[in-house]
């Protein structure tokens, strides 16, 4: 199949794509037309159904899989697809795999490290929360593999929260071997915990959007939640610890206006939130600069308040 990022104005499109979204519309002369997201593993394209009564075009919903033709066109700088003709596909005719952006790394391989410096801590208490979590409860491993770490911005994709959270944890390990103030057990448990809250506040893909529990509470508050509900089915846990490793997820955005509801108090919690912020844009400057093949200027980014440019040196 061709690729949506490879796809230039004027292209021919026939082939299978994710729808999704889907949505009618009315021109400003009262013409119904449908707009509709069309996705593969690469990214998505707007498109455009401007006769949705044509008899070539079947009936179908959001989520579903269409076989599309049509041809891809240039609007206001930006591409999308002229749909003529729009056939659902049965179960079978395609390769989910082909349709739903995953990490390019081998999630098995990332758990395994994971699991292997729970391994390493010391700490009791926290050793056997994190056991508890990500080895014995089978269910949020599994669900904690195959999430997401963003509905947009960065780690968007199946195995994103586990890429994410390994390269903050390995950031906030090489922290502890320069900067012996830190409590390694603590900060790294902290690494580990911090975006838990994610798998439940986006829904699985194909959704990937957020939950009710994401809508009114938000991961860092849950995530919170779900440490503390951890800790208190080890007996004996010790409660400042608790508070210092809530604390940290708590704080892990560094700013209030930043989502977190309380700025970091403590050394680990501090490290914690520099090494989260700095994965986040090393990853969102890399998915830019995988996302278009342009050598000079790249335009303005919100994210990091600056025109953005790729290095010159290949």
């Amino acid at each position: 199949m061709k690729y949506i990022k490879d796809y230039r104005d004027g292209d021919r499109v026939f082939d299978i794509y994710f729808c999704k979204h889907k949505s009618s519309a009315v021109t400003k002369n009262g013409k119904a037309y449908d707009n509709v997201i069309l996705q593969d593993k690469t990214g998505t394209i707007d498109a455009k159904i401007w006769d949705p009564n044509n008899a070539g075009i079947a009936e179908f919903d959001a989520m579903d899989y269409i076989e599309v033709y049509g041809e891809v066109t240039s609007f206001n700088g930006a591409l999308q697809v002229n749909v003529k003709r729009v056939r659902l596909c049965q179960e079978g005719e395609y390769d989910q795999a082909e349709y739903l952006p995953i990490s390019k790394k081998n999630i098995d391989e990332m758990f395994s490290q994971l699991v292997g410096i729970i391994n390493s801590l010391e700490n009791t208490y926290l050793k056997q929360l994190l056991t508890n979590m990500f080895v014995k409860d089978e269910t949020f491993a599994k669900a904690f593999k195959k999430s997401s770490a963003a509905k947009s911005v960065h780690h968007g994709f199946i195995g994103g929260l586990l890429e994410h959270t390994l390269s903050v944890t390995k950031l906030c390990d090489y922290y502890c071997s320069t900067y012996p103030i830190l409590k390694r057990d603590l900060l790294l448990t902290a690494a580990i915990c911090h975006d838990i809250g994610k798998v439940y506040e986006l829904s699985p893909f194909p959704e990937n959007d957020y939950t009710d529990d994401g809508q009114f509470l938000g991961h860092i508050v849950m995530g919170a939640e779900m440490v503390g509900d951890r800790a208190r089915e080890i007996e004996g846990f010790p409660k400042m610890l608790l508070m210092e490793l809530k604390h940290c997820i708590l704080a892990h955005h560094g700013e209030l206006e930043f989502g977190s509801p309380k700025k970091p108090a403590i050394v680990e919690a501090v490290a914690l939130n520099y090494a989260d912020d700095t994965d986040a844009k090393m990853q969102t400057f890399t998915e830019l600069l995988d996302a278009t093949e342009e050598k000079g200027w790249l335009g303005f980014n919100r994210l990091f308040e600056s025109n953005l440019r790729r290095t010159s040196l290949d």
